[in-house]
């Protein structure tokens, strides 16, 4: 009862002293302001989500989310500098402090968000592992991969994903490790291995980078569940949030038809009052946030919506010409869905 009691004074003390019990409660945010900054960490080349054009800009889902979360903090999405991450680098990148926030095709597992010190914020987008052949293989299935010789990246869920996949099908295969994925397509190009297995949006968007994009297929099998999002460190809630509801607005944006064209015009004139919320011509609700009140004005008008995000990177309109399939909104089938602002 002594020690007990002891525990409950310490907390009454620690309570009344303003002391705050997660160890970096509240100190992302005021960093970032004093910089001047978002520190993104993003990959080390992926047309579609993180890359550098001919200019050196860089481009892609991933950046976009980046620039989404300074415009919300500075009103300005080029507030923003970015640190290409090979996937080892990528964790330890967040946890000591290195990046603010990871945006880097990151698959969100258990293990992940409560073994390492992490916290997925969303998801940006809805993958899964598949599986990139030669067509001169004369491979149709990836049932049919029994004995093949497998490129894979290092450090990433793909390497648990293919063991599980070929045991449960009573198939042996030769692993052939890289710590880069630009290395991994390098060797199914050079004929080093018989398939690359990845994520199918990563697949795409390596193959875009092969001599002859059309000697390659992409299998139809997708053997995993790969939600791909943020990520922050834990233990800071208000950085968590603002990372967190960044995405979320674009994909009520995208919904209530705001579009980086249309956004400035509805925030003065539409009747909607979720327009209004989310716009902050209504109510206070960048103040929950400790943001302005038209934070996600400008992360739209700067941004765009999700949808703008997703078509000019990776759909129709980019070279990767993926449809969006699951990560279409929920009220057209997909799997996109944000909360409210009210």
């Amino acid at each position: 009862m002594k020690a007990a009691k002891t525990t409950l004074i310490a907390a009454a003390v620690a309570a009344t002293a303003g002391l705050s019990l997660p160890a970096h409660a509240g100190t992302t945010l005021d960093a970032v302001l004093k910089k001047g900054f978002v520190q993104c960490g993003v990959s080390d080349g992926l047309p579609g989500f993180s890359y550098t054009d001919e200019k050196g800009q860089y481009k892609g889902i991933d950046v976009d989310v980046c620039r989404g979360v300074a415009a919300a903090v500075f009103g300005d999405a080029s507030k923003v500098r970015f640190s290409p991450l090979t996937a080892k680098e990528r964790f330890t990148a967040v946890q000591s402090g290195e990046v603010d926030v990871l945006s880097r095709n990151t698959t969100w597992t258990s293990s992940r968000d409560a073994g390492m010190g992490l916290s997925f914020t969303g998801v940006t987008y809805y993958d899964g592992q598949g599986f990139l052949v030669s067509t001169k293989i004369g491979v149709k299935s990836a049932k049919e991969l029994d004995g093949a010789s497998v490129c894979i990246q290092s450090g990433t869920t793909t390497e648990l994903n293919l063991t599980d996949y070929f045991r449960a099908n009573g198939m042996k295969y030769t692993p052939i490790t890289y710590d880069k994925s630009d290395e991994t397509v390098k060797a199914l190009e050079a004929g080093r291995c018989d398939v690359l297995t990845s994520d199918q949006s990563q697949l795409y968007a390596q193959r875009i980078k092969l001599g002859n994009p059309a000697d390659f297929i992409v299998l139809p099998e997708v053997i995993s569940k790969e939600p791909l999002g943020p990520v922050v460190r834990q233990g800071d809630d208000e950085w968590f949030n603002i990372v967190r509801w960044t995405l979320f607005a674009m994909v009520n944006a995208e919904e209530l038809g705001l579009t980086s064209g249309n956004v400035e015009e509805q925030a003065k004139t539409s009747a909607n009052p979720d327009v209004r919320r989310l716009l902050g011509a209504e109510g206070e609700y960048g103040k929950d946030l400790k943001l302005q009140k038209d934070w996600a004005l400008q992360i739209v008008k700067q941004v765009g919506n999700y949808g703008e995000m997703f078509e000019r990177n990776v759909g129709m309109g980019s070279e990767l010409k993926i449809a969006r399939g699951q990560n279409a909104l929920w009220n057209v089938g997909g799997l996109q869905y944000a909360p409210p602002v009210r």
